[in-house]
């Protein structure tokens, strides 16, 4: 393919893309395929002569999207949203076509520059605290993460090698041997699997701590914990607060979680991947009330906030506490300007080495929009997932199992587990709508998450009277099974 006929294709293929946004909400939001269903469908070796461009499109309807879920269809309700623009499209467009790998500022200087300037753009949108914000001459800043898993694992991996050292400088007899087999890490028993996975691969133990009647970890419940395992030799060292939970969208407390971890040097991370984005607005800022305790914090914008998967922003408040964790210099990598103190190589504030322009999708998108013009946005689905709970609420049939604080609702069918894991199913295989479960506590729980860019009140209530039908016909034959 030449450029002549890219020039082509690419309109083509912007038309193609377009199409199908436009019109997902008439393709089923979950297919109808089972597992292994693509192998047949395509040869076993890759072809030895070339192929047109209009077979590969072909087979795209044919073969991939039979496949597909649909994530950006309005009736897409499940897990939480997956982000999605034209301005961030056009910028990831950009991207794969300047093609550069930012793993250092030499690699391509605007790369690293613009993601600097965008971290601390987005910090001063949700009012973080400055010590966060690189600036021109500030101690911490932002850098753009694959996903919020990733954060929690570097943050992680920082906070083990800053504790390793301070311990090492106190007491020198220690070996790393010793430090690590007493380390623990703690999150809420709400917490992210992600956070437990993060333990795994940094070789620490990993605890939670019980959630109060909000789901929401407060101090006492931490000072319980930690208290006894002090007392049990074993060295606290890193703690995930969580600002809305997967399972239900609750609250970690901050402004008592935060003192408690200063005053005993744990590193306290906030994973606020979903809900971080909602602080963009005045009315919602005051959940993030704490973080000025915190070591790192951490939200995607890549869910709620029109930019398309993979952005993830970190911000740390002093960035040499993650760099000297994973410094280091190769001749290869090495450039002029390194120690200049006036740049960034962000390859050592991350995982792997290599890295895309991603903060392109967040220039476009924030000029493009606007803050009122996210803002808005943020605040119609917050009002769309309200309406979702006051239609739950008038059928004395369901009960409301969490506060409803953003965009999403957990709701059930007053009764038992069983009865609401068949409405479940009977909702997913209808496949009109798509749901996913949670537990809270004992209870199996249905969650409606307001999703899609376009989703409208009209499809808010298209689910809720699908969902209202299905219940109706399955408590009916439910009762009937239980009378015989």
């Amino acid at each position: 393919m030449d450029a002549a006929e890219y020039r082509k294709r690419g309109k083509e293929m912007v038309d193609y893309i377009a199409d199908y946004l436009e019109k997902v909400d008439t393709r089923q939001v979950f297919p109808d395929v089972e597992p292994g269903y693509l192998r047949p469908l395509i040869p076993d070796c890759a072809p030895q002569d070339p192929e047109s461009f209009e077979d590969v499109i072909k087979d795209i309807e044919n073969i991939i999207m039979p496949g597909v879920t649909h994530w950006n269809s309005p009736y897409f309700f499940a897990y939480f949203p997956v982000a999605s623009s034209f301005p961030a499209l056009l910028a990831d467009m950009l991207c794969g076509g300047i093609g550069c790998v930012g793993f250092s500022w030499a690699a391509s200087p605007a790369c690293t520059e613009l993601e600097t300037v965008m971290l601390d753009w987005l910090g001063k949108m949700i009012n973080l605290p400055k010590e966060f914000l690189a600036g021109k001459d500030g101690q911490g800043g932002g850098v753009i993460q694959g996903t919020a898993s990733e954060a929690t694992l570097v943050s992680l991996l920082a906070a083990r090698t800053k504790t390793i050292r301070r311990l090492q400088s106190e007491k020198p007899e220690l070996t790393k041997a010793d430090i690590m087999d007493r380390l623990v890490a703690y999150a809420s028993d709400q917490a992210h699997s992600s956070v437990e996975k993060a333990a795994l691969i940094g070789g620490v133990k990993m605890k939670t701590v019980p959630s109060d009647d909000m789901f929401s970890v407060c101090g006492s419940a931490l000072k319980n914990v930690l208290d006894d395992d002090k007392a049990s030799g074993l060295i606290p060292f890193f703690f995930c607060a969580t600002l809305g939970t997967t399972s239900c969208c609750s609250f970690d407390k901050l402004l008592e979680l935060g003192p408690i971890c200063n005053k005993e040097n744990i590193w306290m991370h906030v994973d606020a991947a979903y809900a971080g984005s909602a602080f963009i607005c005045p009315e919602f800022r005051h959940l993030l009330n704490g973080v000025e305790f915190a070591d790192s914090f951490d939200f995607n914008p890549h869910k709620w906030l029109l930019v398309n998967f993979d952005c993830s922003a970190m911000w740390v408040k002093k960035r040499s506490d993650v760099t000297d964790a994973f410094k280091l210099e190769p001749l290869y990598l090495q450039h002029p300007h390194q120690d200049s103190g006036l740049i960034t190589d962000y390859r050592h504030w991350q995982i792997p080495l290599g890295r895309r322009f991603r903060s392109l999708k967040l220039w476009f998108v924030m000029r493009m929009y606007g803050v009122t013009g996210l803002q808005k946005y943020i605040r119609k689905h917050v009002r769309l997932s309200h309406h979702f709970e006051h239609l739950v609420l008038q059928d004395e049939r369901f009960e409301i199992c969490a506060d409803v604080v953003l965009g999403l609702v957990c709701f059930r069918l007053k009764g038992s587990n069983e009865l609401n894991k068949e409405l479940l199913k009977n909702i997913n295989e209808a496949k009109k709508i798509h749901l996913v479960p949670c537990h809270l506590r004992e209870k199996f729980v249905l969650r409606f998450a307001i999703c899609a860019r376009t989703v409208e009140s009209t499809h808010v209530e298209f689910a809720w009277q699908h969902i209202s039908q299905l219940a109706t016909d399955l408590l009916k034959t439910w009762k009937q099974n239980h009378q015989q």
